[in-house]
């Protein structure tokens, strides 16, 4: 049985008058990752090698762009190696001067991007680039205007969890049952999205930390933009410390009551 992401991304594909998504073709693609960092010198090297391997290997057109929000570590440094590695047309640095949230260094990165289409990841290596091909293939199936990694469909999994990141997991299930969105995963932020379409929802969003990928499912459910959900293995970071602490996860509660009221 068809899913209901799956459904209304047959129906999205109608809308747009496409008859075969599948066969679309390839090569006029083009997939912007944006990499919000904040001291992930040790981490920086290793994700950048995995996510240039599994597009060369793929064959798919990409630039990676990392935003810097002036981490002390040498982040940036190292970024600027890996400009001189890779060249200049595939790794970008666009740094910001502090430390001035998610949402804005996707909309900053946006500005860069030269792609149609909007990957946004986590740098410190608990997305795996191995999953890219399966969500781009995933978009193409269903003509689908986002495909969210999930942790909890299939065979996706969560490794090296705290306590903390169990808390963000059970609100994760509150919020199937107050915001029906009909997505498994709303607290992810592995995701490619449409590039006009992750425009117009960084328009409408108005969160910030954690609560902000949920607002964005939320919201996309709201405008009729279609979503596929791809399984996926998180495992927490190797390197350097989570910046989930106490009061993010207060502020997250905080933020799915308001989501809820307002939605």
């Amino acid at each position: 049985m068809a899913s209901h992401s799956d459904i209304s991304g047959s129906a999205g594909s109608q809308r747009r008058g496409v008859k075969n998504p599948a066969a679309q073709a390839t090569g006029t693609d083009k997939y912007s990752v944006l990499l919000p960092t904040y001291n992930e010198r040790e981490n920086l090297p290793l994700i950048v090698w995995l996510l240039v391997k599994s597009f060369e290997e793929s064959g798919n057109n990409y630039e990676i762009i990392v935003i810097d929000d002036g981490s002390p570590d040498g982040t940036q440094e190292v970024a600027q190696q890996l400009e001189k590695i890779y060249g200049p047309d595939k790794i970008l640095l666009r740094p910001r001067a502090k430390k001035l949230g998610l949402g804005t260094a996707y909309i900053h990165g946006m500005q860069h991007a030269t792609g149609n289409f909007i990957i946004i990841m986590d740098a410190d290596l608990s997305h795996h680039p191995k999953f890219i091909p399966e969500f781009i293939r995933k978009q193409k199936e269903g003509n689908f205007d986002i495909v969210s990694g999930t942790r909890y469909k299939g065979n996706g999994g969560v490794y090296g969890w705290d306590l903390k990141r169990k808390i963000i997991r059970a609100a994760n299930f509150l919020t199937q049952i107050l915001l029906r969105p009909g997505v498994s995963d709303l607290t992810g932020s592995f995701r490619l999205y449409r590039k006009e379409v992750l425009q117009k929802l960084m328009e409408k969003c108005v969160s910030k930390g954690y609560v902000f990928q949920m607002e964005m499912i939320v919201r996309a459910r709201q405008l009729n933009f279609t979503i596929g959900e791809v399984p996926i293995s998180f495992v927490d970071r190797v390197y350097g410390e989570s910046k989930l602490g106490g009061n993010e996860i207060v502020s997250f509660l905080k933020g799915l009551l308001t989501l809820f009221a307002t939605t």
